[in-house]
Order: structure tokens, then C-alpha cells, then sequence
């Protein structure tokens, strides 16, 4: 259940990061105050994902997920470049967060052992 919650949280950093933008130095209200709590939920979950995940693979992964959405976020929506050096980068990244949650489990069977 702790990586859902990770993941939940990532969604929710997402959902900040892009609201950082939209909100033009939270100079619009509605989408300052919407940001600021998709801050505290992402937070919330992602405390709650780290009483069952080391804070090391617990970090890289919701930072990880959350550049890589808002990377796409950025590139598809609001007009950031992109290129193939740029999705290249972008896939190691993921590759990396598959890497850390595999390795998690992996561990997670050893402790039980």
C-alpha cells in the first residue's frame, strides 16, 4: 500500500509543480489556493508512504515520477520544448523509478525471509 500512497502523492506534486506555473507567481488566487493545498496532500501521502519505504527510494521515486509528469505536463500542455535528448532523459529517469521499486521489493522479500 506504501507505493500507491507514493504514487498518489507524486500525482498530487504534479498537480503543484504545474500549478506553480499556472498561478503567475500566485498572483491568481483560485489556482494559488488549489496549489497550495495539492502541496499539502502530496506531502501527506507521501509521509504516509514513507513509514513502509526507505526515505532514499521513497524520495527518488515521488521526486522521480514527479519530474517525469511534469516534464510531459510541460512539453504536451504548456508549450516546453522537447527533443529526443529530452525523452531520452526522461525514460531513464522512469527506468530508474522501475529500478528502485523492483530493488524495494526485492528487499522487502529478503527482510521477510
Amino acid at each position: 500500500m506504501a507505493w500507491v500512497y507514493l504514487l498518489i502523492g507524486s500525482f498530487f506534486e504534479i498537480g503543484w509543480a504545474v500549478g506553480l506555473k499556472l498561478s503567475e507567481g500566485f498572483s491568481r488566487p483560485i489556482i494559488s489556493a488549489v496549489t497550495v493545498l495539492f502541496i499539502f496532500i502530496s506531502f501527506a501521502f507521501f509521509t504516509k508512504a514513507l513509514k513502509e519505504i526507505d526515505v532514499g527510494t521513497g524520495y527518488a521515486a515521488f521526486t522521480g515520477i514527479g519530474a517525469v509528469g511534469t516534464a510531459l505536463i510541460g512539453m504536451v500542455f504548456l508549450g516546453d520544448g522537447g527533443g529526443i535528448g529530452k525523452i531520452l532523459f526522461i525514460t531513464l529517469l522512469i527506468t530508474g523509478i522501475i529500478g528502485l521499486k523492483m530493488t524495494d521489493a526485492e528487499q522487502a522479500k529478503t527482510k521477510e525471509a
